[in-house]
């Protein structure tokens, strides 16, 4: 029976943070606990979590996967906690070390939780900031996985702003061998960092692609993905983004550029007639609702891996 491994970072701040190996033993130990082939136990583990940002997935994700687990969690509500009042972060991370067996945040900046990690004894996890989501990008590749067995010849094409999800997208598909497109408009590509990463991870460049034109970028592609175009924080921007990403809404004109058993992807929530037609959303081709329900999975085995 597959065991968890502990993961050589004590933290998952970023999908670089894994291994190709690693990430291949989350996706498979995320299959067992889907499958129920698995049962593993963390009895009185807590889980703490730091959320600055609403949530719905993420939340009820990680909470369902501790308790499956046999622990607990705590909800760190900021705006009832001394968090909000301005605590300094490493107080704060001290404390919960001493409290919690390992902390999930939810965020903006980055920084942030990079000073969480390092002021913190316990495992820490992105739970997504403004430049990594890198638990949703777990979760899409096991729904790809399970859609397509493996990873040979896949082409993933991610059709939106070069936000957070992107730019985890870019890192654990450099990791995975994944041919990833990018189609956003000029002035919003993904960080030029991660780029700049991804290809450094890229056995061959040419399987990252960042362009402006989606109906080239969906040619051929296995999966569809999209997600909104302005994101938490991001609400004064809501019109001025409206406007740039005239065209780049999944309908059905572009997924009939894409493969012929090509699939849908959202990471939710969804703006229907905006980022994606509400026909695409609810087609046949979607599994957008699978993809939603293994970011319980694969949360899962991310604990157990870094509370083994």
């Amino acid at each position: 029976m597959l065991k968890p491994n502990k993961l050589a970072n004590n933290n998952f701040l970023s999908s670089l943070d894994l291994s190709t190996y690693e990430v291949f033993h989350i996706l498979e130990l995320s299959n067992n606990f889907k499958n129920k082939k698995i049962n593993i136990e963390f009895n009185n583990k807590v889980l703490g979590l730091i959320f600055d940002k609403s949530s719905t997935r993420t939340r009820v994700s990680f909470q369902v996967a501790m308790t499956r687990l046999g622990g607990t969690t705590i909800d760190l509500n900021p705006t009832t906690s001394q968090i909000r009042r301005g605590e300094p972060i490493k107080d704060t991370a001290r404390v919960l070390s001493r409290y919690c067996d390992i902390i999930a945040i939810r965020t903006f900046d980055h920084s942030d939780l990079e000073e969480y990690a390092k002021w913190s004894t316990k495992p820490v996890i992105n739970a997504l900031t403004d430049l990594e989501h890198p638990c949703q990008a777990l979760a899409d590749f096991l729904t790809i996985q399970e859609e397509f067995l493996n990873f040979k010849d896949v082409i993933l094409t991610f059709v939106g702003d070069g936000n957070n999800v992107a730019n985890s997208l870019i890192l654990c598909g450099a990791l995975l061998g994944v041919e990833v497109r990018i189609a956003c408009p000029k002035g919003y590509e993904p960080n030029s960092l991660v780029i700049k990463k991804a290809y450094e991870i890229y056995k061959n460049k040419d399987l990252l692609k960042i362009t402006n034109d989606p109906i080239t970028a969906v040619q051929g592609a296995n999966v569809l993905y999209t997600d909104v175009w302005s994101s938490m924080g991001e609400e004064n921007q809501k019109e001025e983004k409206d406007k740039d990403f005239l065209g780049f809404t999944i309908d059905h004109k572009l997924v009939r550029n894409a493969d012929k058993d090509a699939i849908i992807l959202h990471c939710l929530p969804a703006y229907r007639e905006k980022e994606i037609t509400d026909e695409v959303f609810e087609s046949k081709r979607s599994r957008i609702f699978e993809q939603a329900e293994n970011r319980m999975h694969v949360q899962q085995a991310l604990l157990s891996c870094l509370l083994s």
